[in-house]
């Protein structure tokens, strides 16, 4: 699901991750916009749809973990893990 969202939604991903890079310590405000365009695109595709259904809570605890520890991104690896783990079982 990840690669479809890539696939479709490749040019948005690209620019947040250029926005995320560009802005360690302000991303979070810098990139909101950008991060909405992604959104709005993988909305549009059903197996995004199920993943954003499912997988809604271990996303929320990343981007949680994002917020509370904005240029430390590592910090937030095994929240990020979890999500990936249940995309995949989508």
């Amino acid at each position: 699901a990840l690669e479809l969202t890539a696939r479709h939604c490749g040019a948005e991903l690209e620019r947040y991750g250029r926005c995320v890079a560009a802005s360690p310590e302000s991303w979070q405000r810098d990139c909101h916009r950008l991060r909405l365009g992604i959104a709005q695109c993988a909305s549009a595709h059903p197996i995004v749809r199920q993943i954003r259904r499912d997988c809604a809570e271990p996303f929320a605890a990343f981007e949680r973990c994002l917020r509370e520890h904005p240029g430390s991104a590592r910090r937030c690896h095994p929240h990020a893990s979890a999500f990936l783990l249940c995309a995949e079982r989508v």
